[in-house]
């Protein structure tokens, strides 16, 4: 039986420790791992930012936010967790204050130092120097680089360079919350302990592809940020792309640190390069417009940046093919977008229509069998079938499914993906995390399609509460398919 490692005492130092990110993803994660007992007592959490508070005027702010995350707690366990934060004010620049931050890790330290970069990634290589400079980073040091590493493949390399001058690549954990869900850890297992899929799992039996990262809400106050990233940057090159390598990767000899890794790589390496001609027929991008949400009002994105012009796309659409034997000639349709109607992420694996139809007389249709894996909000599997309809008089045809419904089937809610990866990341364990050559592997692959959209028209308008622009549809339906009507609500 598998066994997983106990956790070794560790200092926990959160970069950008009063930002969004922290408040609401970073803390609440190791809270409910204390809360379970899976902090050991030394472990320590400092927090640096350029707030300018003490301990007691951070501990404050994480008391009074944690609550609109975890609900209600249990004050003595609420009292343990606090207890261990502290806070230091920095400047990236200011050396003085590097000197406090090494004083204060140096008390009482603990054999693991994990440095969680939750700022800009222009950041990343000057605070990985200082670390350095002053004496913070030892063999047991690991650093987590929060998305994106960059906004193309050369300002990719450069972090890369700067971050890996410091620190070995074993200790580098770039993160993508999405490889941390139950949901798509559970494709793994899908594939790979069921004897029924992986025969099925190639051309001869899948038509298609298709992954869908549906956002409800819009920027919000990530405005900045976003308009300088777009949905390409901001989510095909690193999560959608991440899902797909899953899907599509070759099984490895067993699920190891670096085997899963080196599975994925390969799939970034066969997804055939697009020419200026394919981009155009198989890609699309939009931006929202206003429009209703769950019935309310809700401004455009130009509304939202408080701008009167943007060519910065919030939605994708395109179709990707993955150049080996297993997929060659399969399309992988993309799709992601901000102020759409619904929130979901799902991955359907469409499979071919039967190749003759048995029941020429029946009523109803019979429809390709589908494996659709929910990632979010309600992480499931449910596989489409197609079933007599009982009764007398024939035979009636209709569309029936098989549900696994992860909570009603184990008793129990799904952990937040970050407790997981942080979890790994104090262990030393980097399977679900990406490596510098997948990084630049995506960079590389998606780079000639953010620079020809940028250098085309303007993106395709759509109105807030929908399901992206018409010529989305338009993609996938001159391949005589459709994209899946998700049932989550």
């Amino acid at each position: 039986m598998t066994t997983t490692p106990a956790l070794a005492d560790s200092d926990f130092v959160i970069f950008g420790g009063t930002g969004d990110l922290a408040l609401r993803k970073l803390l609440p994660a190791l809270y409910l791992r204390d809360r379970d007992g899976q902090l050991p007592a030394g472990t320590r959490i400092v927090a640096v930012s350029r707030a300018g508070l003490d301990d007691a005027g951070y501990r404050d702010k994480v008391r009074g936010s944690l609550p609109a995350y975890v609900g209600e707690s249990e004050p003595r366990e609420l009292d343990r967790f606090v207890s261990r934060l502290s806070h230091v004010s920095l400047d990236v620049d200011d050396a003085a204050a590097w000197i406090e931050l090494a004083d204060r890790l140096s008390v009482d330290a603990n054999p693991v130092r994990v440095f969680y970069l939750a700022v800009g990634p222009a950041l990343f290589g000057p605070i990985c120097r200082h670390l350095d400079e002053h004496g913070l980073v030892d063999a047991e040091s690991r650093v987590v680089l929060e998305k994106p590493i960059g906004h193309d493949l050369a300002s990719a390399e450069a972090i890369n360079d700067a971050v890996g001058a410091v620190f070995d690549e074993s200790r580098i954990f770039r993160i993508d919350h999405y490889l941390g869900k139950e949901s798509v850890q559970n494709l793994l297992v899908t594939r790979f302990a069921n004897t029924i899929f992986e025969p099925l799992w190639n051309a001869h039996a899948i038509d298609h592809v298709q992954i869908t990262v549906s956002e409800s809400l819009g920027v919000g106050s990530r405005g900045g940020y976003y308009d300088a990233a777009g949905a390409l940057r901001d989510m095909v090159q690193n999560h959608l792309l991440q899902l797909l390598c899953l899907v599509a990767m070759e099984p490895p000899t067993y699920v190891g640190r670096e085997t899963v890794r080196d599975e994925k790589l390969k799939v970034l390496q066969a997804l055939r390069p697009m020419t200026a001609d394919e981009i155009t027929s198989s890609a699309v991008v939009g931006q929202y417009t206003a429009g209703l949400a769950e019935g309310t009002a809700v401004p455009s994105y130009l509304e939202d940046l408080e701008t009167e012009s943007s060519r910065t796309e919030t939605f994708v659409a395109l179709k990707a093919e993955v150049c080996n034997w297993r997929w060659a000639g399969v399309p992988f349709y993309l799709r992601t977008g901000k102020r759409m109607k619904r929130q979901y992420s799902e991955i359907v694996i469409a499979f071919k229509q039967v190749p003759h139809p048995m029941f020429p007389g029946s009523d109803g249709e019979q429809e390709p069998n589908r494996l659709v894996m929910h990632l979010q909000p309600d992480e499931s599997i449910r596989l489409h079938l197609v079933a007599k309809e009982p009764g007398p008089g024939g035979i009636r045809l209709r569309p029936a499914s098989l549900d696994l419904n992860f909570t009603q089937a184990f008793g129990a809610k799904s952990p937040d993906a970050y407790e997981r990866l942080l979890m790994d990341v104090i262990r030393g364990n980097p399977t679900l995390f990406m490596r510098r050559d997948e990084v630049e592997a995506a960079w590389r692959w998606i780079e000639p399609i953010v620079a020809h959209m940028a250098s085309g028209k303007s993106p395709r308008p759509y109105p807030a509460g929908t399901d992206g622009p018409p010529a989305a549809d338009t993609l996938i339906e001159r391949d005589g398919r459709a994209w899946h009507e998700s049932s989550s609500r």
